[in-house]
């Protein structure tokens, strides 16, 4: 997976008067104020279609500020020359610096509007996104009549052109896949059509029952204006948009814009050194748990790893250069020694092997952190003080945990973060429906430890907010039970969850309208390798392509017997690598430094709304100023450089053939100031 650079695409953003010449646009480089500004913002028009909506999220995700104008609003302002430029200072102005449309002339051919337009594109450079249209000479295709095909796209696989690896998707080096999720529903329809003159093809794919290549992904160039034709349609979650994504939006802001977008996996393994409670076959749950009816002795084994496991776990990560994050509870794994002879080979060999990890803190033995349980009913409620009151864990209890287990981890040599925390369950924050708030007592535990980032489960809360002085940072939970430890038992229980009351499942999956039943029970031999392992690595592949940087976790379980996680793992580090460049690697953050990252996005977005950014650029000068405090996420083509006072700085670090930072001004410095290449 060699390298490539943008020589294309490059050239085409080394300035703004390059480009107005290139175009024989002159007149605003040559005005008495000299070159134009042109604003970091992108225009989108939003027909309420679903391509649209995806690049608008694209936008919305990297940090990008944008202004919609929805056609299917009656009270929408009139695209005219004022709306889309004007004068600061003397100096003519384009608001926008990229627009996204539905189609190529969603005004309409010849209406005052699209005039306008094409006018202010013309006069500015600005590149235009025809997000969704069919294949026709207006865009610079054939119609698909002539040696060209439309269709059903699912299951089929497009390539990327020498031009688009030289240009804006230069960090692919696999095929684009369309996603055929269900055989028999349509999911992705296109139209696959020749390229005329003035269009180049970044994007292919063989005509089907034809000859030759057509064009899916194209930029075309005419009339002194840039599109970027796009002919089949998606939505923001389909792999194939994911892929494209970046290069669509890198084309758009010619490789300079606020924002920043990054693929992102890292793996949290929860329960390190305790034993996890295994699934029963028979009854349906997990004895020992407090939602487990039913009665009866428990006489399933408890789920642990061996030292074989821990070797297999080091060896793993060497052989596949990543990183797990191995969140422990020291007091738990005291507990099974004391049990067990007073010797644990799991416990040392994990304490050898200790540098390979990353730790963080998982309550000294796993207790509940929220209210007093009252487990004498299923589902368990919180118990009460005499006057009606709910019972929590004592603040002291709290501090005691956290403290307890971070001094085992220090006394041990264990490279642990104090200021990380993953409660036991993410106990201790609102659990609904039964604890509707968090321990009231658990912030100030949190203050009192120094823990600054706390877990919450993604799936009930997918917001980072605070807990007093500390920030929570959303964990995805992967489909990988921590009650099971092999293939036949995870299929098992995944039938239970996921097949209907008829065909012996809980018919959980009828009752929620947000589930799907399956079509009929997995085989317990080969279901999860066959099913469970390809949905559960597409889900993450899903995350890490939508600049998410929320871990995923899992349970030490998954590393014990079968070691049913690695299948998963693998799958989703396969696939990435054979999809991108070496230049846009898959960034593995730890706890922290994922909580800073959603804390910092946070700020950003909040100055947006706030109308509190102010950035442009004028040639190869970009000037962005935000409240103070606030980081500010920029993309810029390689060898661009921070504008100190007296001299200048590399600015960022490479990613996908850019550079990309969370920047701040110079020291004496009000604004951010970079100088493109």
């Amino acid at each position: 997976m060699a390298q490539r650079a943008r020589g294309g695409r490059r050239a085409a953003v080394a300035g703004t008067a390059a480009s107005l010449l290139a175009l024989g646009l002159g007149a605003p480089g040559a005005s008495a104020a000299g070159e134009p500004r042109i604003d970091l913002r992108v225009l989108v028009v939003d027909d309420g279609g679903s391509p649209v909506r995806a690049i608008t999220a694209q936008l919305r995700s990297t940090g990008i500020p944008y202004t919609t104008v929805d056609l299917g609003d009656p009270g929408r302002p009139a695209v005219t020359a004022a709306f889309l430029s004007d004068t600061v200072d003397g100096r003519p102005r384009a608001k926008y610096q990229g627009v996204v449309l539905p189609d190529e002339a969603p005004f309409g051919a010849g209406s005052a509007e699209q005039a306008a337009l094409e006018a202010y594109e013309r006069t500015y450079g600005i590149p235009q996104v025809d997000a969704y249209t069919w294949a026709h000479p207006e865009v610079g295709l054939d119609y698909t009549s002539e040696g060209g095909w439309a269709g059903a796209l699912d299951g089929r696989e497009a390539s990327v052109t020498a031009a688009g690896k030289a240009g804006p998707f230069d960090y692919l080096d696999g095929a684009v896949a369309f996603e055929d999720n269900a055989p028999g529903v349509q999911e992705s329809y296109g139209y696959v059509a020749r390229p005329r003159s003035g269009f180049t093809s970044y994007v292919d794919v063989p005509v089907p029952a034809g000859s030759g290549r057509g064009s899916l992904v194209g930029e075309y160039a005419h009339d002194g204006r840039r599109e970027l034709v796009v002919t089949f349609a998606y939505n923001q979650h389909q792999q194939q948009f994911r892929l494209l994504a970046r290069g669509i939006v890198e084309w758009l802001t010619q490789g300079v814009h606020l924002g920043r977008d990054r693929n992102y996996f890292a793996v949290h393994v929860d329960d390190v050194f305790a034993p996890d409670a295994r699934w029963d076959t028979e009854r349906n749950c997990t004895p020992g748990d407090i939602d487990c009816a039913g009665g009866g002795e428990d006489t399933t084994v408890p789920i642990r790893m061996t030292a074989a496991d821990a070797v297999h776990a080091a060896q793993w990560q060497r052989e596949r250069g990543f990183t797990l994050d191995m969140v422990y509870n020291a007091g738990s794994g005291e507990e099974w020694k004391a049990e067990h002879g007073g010797s644990d080979a799991l416990t040392d060999r994990l304490l050898a092997d200790r540098a390979q990890y990353r730790w963080i803190n998982h309550t000294y033995t796993h207790p509940f952190l929220g209210c007093v349980q009252d487990t004498s009913t299923v589902p368990w409620s919180c118990a009460e003080n005499a006057d009606g009151s709910t019972r929590y864990m004592s603040r002291a209890e709290i501090a005691a945990q956290i403290r307890d287990n971070h001094a085992w981890a220090t006394a041990k040599g264990l490279p642990v973060d104090r200021t990380e925390l993953v409660t036991g369950e993410h106990s201790g924050l609102r659990t609904l429906p039964q604890q509707p708030a968090d321990n009231p007592n658990l912030a100030g535990a949190l203050a009192d430890t120094g823990v600054k980032w706390i877990a919450s489960d993604n799936s009930r809360e997918p917001a980072q907010r605070a807990v007093g002085g500390a920030l929570t940072v959303p964990r995805h939970p992967m489909n990988v039970y921590y009650n099971v430890g092999t293939a036949a038992e995870m299929a098992d229980e995944y039938n239970w969850v996921y097949t209907s009351r008829a065909d012996g499942g809980s018919g959980v999956c009828e009752d929620n309208p947000a589930s799907t039943c399956l079509d009929a029970p997995l085989d317990p031999a080969t279901g999860y390798a066959t099913h469970i392992v390809p949905q559960e690595a597409r889900t993450a592949l899903g995350h890490a392509l939508a600049n998410d940087p929320r871990p995923h976790y899992v349970h030490q379980s998954n590393l014990a017997e079968d070691r049913i996680l690695y299948p998963v793992l693998d799958r989703v580090l396969a696939d990435y690598r054979a999809l991108f460049a070496d230049n846009t690697p898959l960034e593995n953050p730890r706890h922290s430094a994922v909580g800073t990252e959603l804390q910092r996005r946070a700020a950003w977005q909040a100055a947006l709304a706030g109308g509190r950014v102010t950035a442009y650029r004028i040639g190869i000068t970009v000037t962005v100023t935000a409240p103070s405090g606030t980081r500010i996420p920029v993309t810029a083509p390689e060898g661009t450089k921070q504008q100190l006072v007296l001299g200048t700085t590399a600015f960022g670090t490479p990613y996908a053939g850019e550079r990309s930072a969370w920047a701040a001004p110079a020291a004496l410095q009000s604004a951010l100031t970079l100088k493109l290449p």
